[in-house]
């Protein structure tokens, strides 16, 4: 059995496309997963299975979701051994002056092609910081995400990859849950 995160992007952001998590917890079940676990309302979702890759999971998830709620939701799925390698990696994890509160991280469904990181790099306001790896953004923004330029559907349009952004203190948790379920 692998231990895999699924990461269901724009699901409950102010009331469009409402899913609650024990029904999410549910199409899961009824997938053949096991060992389910949510974290708060914006569609994360722990689990284990022992077959299909990234990409089939996804296909699988995404799929019985428009089927039983009627609407196409984009789902990133990475095993937790990935999950554990993106938040080492991040960049800015040395740098003590950096508040931790602002860090996020965007997920990336496939590594991005070619794209121009100077225009990316130019809708950083004062104080953010960008790092892009091959299967997550690293972000730091010290006035707030929801203040920045470098919002998740930028990040889409200009990597040319499905993408969703959590927070880091939601991104350990994932970490923590998975790690919890990879022992028992």
């Amino acid at each position: 059995m692998t231990t895999y995160i699924s990461i269901l992007r724009g699901i409950n952001v102010s009331g469009h496309r409402p899913i609650k998590m024990d029904a999410l917890r549910k199409l899961y079940e009824n997938l053949g997963f096991t060992n389910i676990a949510t974290y708060v309302q914006s569609g994360n979702v722990v689990f284990t299975t022992k077959d299909g890759s990234t990409a089939e999971l996804e296909h699988k998830i995404a799929q019985q979701i428009e089927k039983d709620f009627g609407y196409e939701v984009p789902v990133i799925v990475l095993p937790a051994d990935k999950l554990k390698q993106i938040v080492e990696n991040n960049p800015f994890l040395d740098d003590n002056s950096k508040d931790k509160t602002y860090l996020h991280v965007t997920f990336l469904s496939s590594a991005p092609g070619k794209y121009d990181l100077k225009a990316i790099e130019a809708k950083k306001q004062d104080g953010e910081e960008i790092h892009i790896a091959d299967n997550a953004v690293y972000l730091y923004c010290p006035k707030g995400y929801g203040k920045s330029k470098l919002s998740n559907s930028f990040l889409e349009a200009k990597l040319k990859v499905t993408a969703t952004t959590r927070n880091w203190k939601t991104t350990n948790e994932l970490l923590r849950i998975s790690q919890e379920i990879t022992q028992a």
